[in-house]
């Protein structure tokens, strides 16, 4: 399967992780849109409408919980899988409670990033 026409948004406050990403997701054929904050997440998530979502979970203002049941509520929105992605110890249950399809724990390598992606793909 070609990723040339897949979008992919990354809400993280931390500006390396989103270049590194970014870096690495367009190299694969993404078209990549990333976001420090996720202020107005539903307007800035169906203005793409992208095929995959990464979450961080310290995120401004409202954090990474409240973004995803945010879109998690909306009918447009809420097919779209949402990785949630953070260095913190309780990750799995944080996307759950969030609502999210599944989660990917900081630091992960490239692999682990490819997998997660190409899974949430596969099962929507």
């Amino acid at each position: 399967m070609t990723n040339s026409t897949k979008k992919i948004v990354i809400f993280d406050d931390d500006e390396d992780i989103l270049s590194i990403c970014s870096f690495i997701l367009e190299e694969q054929g993404w078209k990549v849109h990333a976001f420090t904050d996720c202020n107005k997440i539903a307007d800035k998530v169906s203005g793409i409408m992208p095929d995959v979502i990464l979450m961080d979970n310290w995120i401004p203002d409202d954090g990474g919980i409240i973004a995803t049941q945010t879109l998690k509520k909306s009918d447009d929105l809420k097919n779209i899988p949402v990785i949630y992605f953070s260095a913190n110890s309780d990750i799995e249950l944080l996307a759950s409670h969030a609502g999210a399809e599944t989660f990917l724990a900081k630091p992960f390598d490239l692999e682990e990033l490819e997998r997660v992606i190409n899974s949430v793909l596969l099962s929507a």
